[in-house]
């Protein structure tokens, strides 16, 4: 005889599921039972809040490429679990969401903690499914599994009344699952059709100044490798997304790093523009992705566009040929159909870019003047200093505002994995700091580094307190502009400088960390930075390093748009 939370937690253990994050609730008091025992080699996270759980399955699922499973219980549990999963949704991130509820005989009743999850979930979740009957747990779960995979990728929400779970059944007649699946992503690797593949391998040989912008589908896809081969096959460079930061070397000779409206490089930006033909790999080439649509324009280069889900595939670039299919399966096929360039043209192009480079950096050398006696620190520097501290090979994780911009365009990426996590989906607000938790229960004993920002810190500062509990190797750096910058900055260009509701009272990182178990300290010159991060890279357990850095008026960050404002070339807002 099982009961419902045990047929649930074997089958979690069956499609190789290791970590649950999660909060318990009055509902889910059977599940942590069966938790509690850890007999079936299925960890969980105590976290503080329930929308938490939902950032750390995302980080968890993004650095791993196994899906993340997150867990809340009825009523308030589960509302702010939802809110947590909307940056997965839009960033096309598999999750497996499980929640309690009620037990079905008090439905209807205004029992406290009653909401009509599937309507909550339906917003920020692909599919949805309530457990009606205890001995079908196990096909849920399979079914829940292969559903976060399957075409365009997504969380997906197992709903479970408090009765179900605490049903019994005979150990065989519980209804096996009608299917195998597997926790890892992607769960199927679809082709794209051969004629449509050919099309666009002839227009990509005809060409004469391609260029690749890759997004995050290509990291969920692990299709890094066969993006680099298909590049040197061609000779032709490679730009990314935020998401996509990273799929191929920033330091290889054909990268151009990230590109569109917020911390890409000018010369980036710029040979995306010149492009003939594009060819997109797993990106919404969204308006962020594309400086507003001007990065490749839409009435400019020829569009290809590798995406998993054929309603997505080329949808903002009419006239764009769709190749629907899994992005690391497409390269391949594409480049099958392809003569590899000359290597005189693969040279002509590497030295090219490498000339931009150069003249990027010498352009950029003075960044902010710094001075000696003066606290607030250049965020280029900092980012610089990090890499020396930490390495390449760093798990990060960075919040929206101040560290996005500054992190896509001055942190250079290893190719492979997703090892530069930033949300761009929605941006959430505090995100970063239980999501740097979610990558260090990913990778046991792996250094990670969290860039947050003072307000970012305000909405998730209990998740140190977890990092803190479990001893993770968490380094977290909180750049303080002692404002709401990013908002402050739009009233600036774009509001006559009418600031209203930006300037919170200011937040002490040291004294919060030491209340939740974490040591650090605040910076006072650059070399003590330095200093501070060199000593933390090493350090066990969790540290933090608390910079103020300066408002965005006063040192504008690399979001071409508003340069572009401030020059007065361009006074209108930017295209979402």
């Amino acid at each position: 005889m099982k009961n419902g939370a045990e047929l649930l937690v074997e089958a979690l253990a069956h499609h190789g599921v290791d970590t649950v994050f999660g909060f318990p609730g009055d509902t889910s008091i059977a599940l942590y039972d069966v938790l509690g025992r850890r007999e079936h080699g299925v960890g969980h996270v105590l976290v503080r809040d329930e929308r938490h759980a939902g950032f750390m399955a995302d980080a968890y699922t993004r650095t791993t490429r196994r899906i993340g499973v997150c867990e809340a219980s009825s009523g308030a549990g589960a509302v702010y679990l939802a809110s947590g999963l909307a940056e997965a949704f839009a960033s096309s991130i598999p999750l497996l969401v499980i929640t309690t509820d009620n037990s079905r005989r008090s439905h209807g009743t205004a029992a406290i903690s009653e909401i009509d999850q599937s309507q909550l979930f339906s917003a920020c979740t692909k599919w949805r499914r309530v457990a009606d009957r205890t001995a079908d747990i196990p096909d849920l779960v399979a079914q829940a599994v292969a559903a976060a995979t399957e075409g365009r990728p997504g969380p997906v929400a197992l709903i479970f009344p408090e009765d179900v779970l605490e049903g019994v059944v005979e150990n065989d007649r519980a209804t096996p699952p009608r299917r195998p699946a597997t926790t890892a992503v992607p769960g199927q690797r679809p082709s794209a059709p051969v004629a449509t593949v050919r099309e666009a391998a002839n227009r990509l040989a005809a060409a004469r100044n391609p260029v690749v912008v890759a997004g995050g589908g290509s990291h969920l896809s692990g299709a890094a490798s066969e993006l680099t081969l298909l590049a040197e096959h061609l000779g032709m460079p490679v730009g990314t997304s935020i998401h996509g930061k990273g799929v191929i070397d920033e330091a290889h000779p054909l990268a151009l790093g990230v590109v569109g409206s917020n911390g890409a490089r000018d010369y980036a930006n710029a040979w995306v523009a010149a492009a003939d033909l594009v060819l997109f790999v797993g990106t919404r080439a969204n308006a962020t992705d594309t400086l507003s649509f001007t990065v490749p324009a839409r009435d400019g280069a020829s569009i290809l566009h590798i995406e998993a889900d054929g309603e997505r595939a080329g949808r903002n670039y009419p006239g764009s040929t769709a190749l629907v299919g899994d992005a690391r399966t497409v390269l391949g096929q594409l480049r099958a159909e392809l003569h590899e360039a000359p290597d005189s043209l693969r040279a002509e192009r590497e030295a090219r870019l490498a000339a931009a480079r150069r003249a990027w950096l010498l352009a950029d050398a003075p960044r902010v003047p710094q001075d000696p006696d003066f606290e607030v620190f250049p965020p280029a520097e900092i980012i610089t200093a990090l890499g020396k501290a930490f390495g390449r090979d760093t798990w990060v994780v960075a919040d929206a505002g101040t560290p996005t911009p500054y992190l896509s365009c001055f942190w250079e990426a290893p190719g492979g994995d997703w090892r530069v996590v930033i949300p761009r989906g929605h941006g959430p607000m505090g995100y970063a700091v239980p999501a740097a938790v979610g990558i260090a229960v990913g990778h046991p004993g792996e250094r990670v580094l969290c860039l947050t920002t003072e307000n970012s810190l305000a909405m998730a500062v209990g998740e140190w307190e977890t990092a803190a509990r479990l001893e993770l190797p968490i380094t977290y750096v909180v750049l303080d502009n002692t404002s709401l910058a990013w908002i402050k900055m739009i009233q600036h260009l774009y509001a006559g400088s009418r600031y209203f509701a930006v300037d919170p009272g200011p937040l002490d990182p040291v004294h919060l960390g030491r209340g939740m178990g974490i040591e650090g300290a605040r910076a006072r010159s650059l070399e003590e930075f330095a200093d501070l991060a060199v000593a933390a890279a090493s350090a066990p357990g969790p540290s933090l390093i608390h910079a103020l850095v300066p408002e965005h008026m006063d040192a504008p960050p690399p979001v071409p748009a508003w340069h572009s404002a401030l020059s007065g070339e361009v006074t209108a807002r930017p295209i979402h």
